[in-house]
């Protein structure tokens, strides 16, 4: 009986799964126009179709449509490369391809491990439980084809991820769900999630709904019972205590490089300068207008400054107090394209950290019902055994790898324009941007 139903089940996935690569591939030729009611203001239809063209494409769409900004009225749809059409008509030849370094480094100080990664950008975290684990594969599968890296999130260390291990970030969070010694051992990037953009000062959570069996074994915690991570870290309340938490982790893992992600307070150059003296070699920060859609709305919209805001205080703040060149400085929240990517460097980043573009990438509609566990019809922000199928890794990847090829076109074409050879030399080059304020 258990053989007749995997066969049912076998068959149903595969049927489901083909309906889901075949309309990503139809969407994108605008055959049957823009689906109505698709997206939002800061992620249009426009946006998700022209993500879904470029994941399976990997080139910029040539179809019209508009993969550069979304309808927000502020934020990066508001800011603009001055010379944004020579951008877009710039030919990138071979000797571009091969001249043009896009690769970026995790640790700017003179000593502990050097690593560097081939793209300004790496995936963030998206823990087991809040995303199913094919969809997890599927972005480590990506990193290491792209020579980055992918973050587990707060929800532990799926087995299947370590083949992945050297591109895999292991997140250290408050609720310390799935945190083990032996994967922080293997990690090249341990990352203290102190806060989240999209939900600041409220911690983690994840629903009962999304609680199974196998979610519950990971965190050690019961099954079909809601978690939620605290905020902050009760054993820290001050920079002390934070170097405290940096120290441990580096007697566990010496070799390891530590990423501290914050949210943006308004005293966020504050909280920036501190980690670094903790002894922190990346500091992420993350603005509002990030996270899934089991992110609060009221949060995500009211709370955290928004990233395009925090970036030039926080670097500019590093370079007063004569330390910017030491500290690699990452950015996230409501990063969608190659050019808001590109906009964040210029105003003083080194880097991206991307989340939703890479689900969008493999067919995330912006639906809405992350929290739910048999909400997402894709196959992405599921715990459902059956539903965690329908994205086969090989062929995530594959999208998710097309869309950073894209990417790399585009960036190319921002720095050959600009007349540079490095994406380091765009760091905190705001000159070349200009706020147009956007009137519909």
């Amino acid at each position: 009986m258990n053989g007749v139903n995997d066969k049912i089940l076998a068959k149903k996935v595969a049927k489901h799964s083909n309906n889901i690569r075949n309309g990503l591939d139809v969407l994108p030729s605008l055959k049957y126009g823009v689906p109505s009611g698709m997206g939002n203001v800061r992620w249009t239809s426009d946006l998700i179709l022209s993500t879904y063209y470029q994941a399976k494409n990997g080139n910029p769409p040539n179809n019209g449509l508009n993969y550069l900004t979304g309808a927000s009225k502020g934020g990066f749809d508001c800011i603009h490369f001055k010379r944004e059409k020579e951008i877009l008509e710039t030919e990138i030849s071979r000797t571009d391809e091969k001249n043009i370094d896009l690769s970026i480094s995790l640790n700017k100080k003179k000593v502990g491990r050097k690593l560097d990664i081939k793209i300004p950008a790496y995936g963030g975290g998206m823990s087991f439980g809040s995303v199913s684990l094919n969809f997890m594969i599927s972005r480590a599968m990506a990193a290491k084809e792209l020579g980055t890296l992918t973050c587990t999130g707060e929800g532990g260390y799926p087995e299947p991820l370590m083949k992945f291990k050297d591109h895999i970030i292991v997140q250290l969070a408050t609720g310390m769900f799935g945190v083990r010694e032996e994967t922080l051992q293997i990690a090249p990037v341990i990352e203290f999630k102190y806060a989240q953009g999209a939900k600041p000062g409220l911690g983690g959570h994840l629903l009962a709904d999304k609680v199974t069996a196998a979610v519950a074994k990971m965190r050690e915690s019961t099954e079909f019972t809601s978690l939620y991570s605290p905020f902050p870290f009760h054993s820290v309340y001050s920079v002390e205590d934070h170097k405290k938490h940096v120290d441990w982790v580096k007697t566990i893992n010496p070799y390891a490089l530590v990423s501290v992600k914050v949210s943006t307070p308004r005293d966020v150059d504050m909280v920036a300068i501190g980690s670094y003296y903790a002894g922190a070699e990346i500091i992420h920060i993350d603005g509002a207008y990030g996270g899934t859609g089991a992110a609060p709305e009221i949060a995500k919209k009211n709370i955290a400054m928004p990233i395009e805001y925090a970036i030039p205080i926080v670097h500019k703040y590093l370079i007063k107090e004569g330390v910017r060149d030491d500290v690699t400085l990452i950015a996230s929240g409501g990063i969608r394209t190659a050019f808001d990517a590109a906009k964040a460097i210029a105003l003083g980043a080194d880097g991206v950290v991307i989340g939703t573009s890479e689900a969008v990438a493999v067919g995330c509609t912006h639906c809405g019902n992350c929290e739910r566990g048999r909400g997402c019809q894709i196959g992405i922000t599921t715990t459902d055994p059956e539903l965690s199928l329908f994205i086969d890794p090989i062929w995530g990847s594959k999208r998710i790898i097309n869309m950073y090829k894209s990417w790399i076109i585009q960036w190319r074409k921002i720095l050959a324009a600009l007349g540079l050879s490095s994406i380091r030399e765009l760091v905190g080059k705001n000159e070349v941007l200009y706020y147009k304020k956007q009137v519909f």
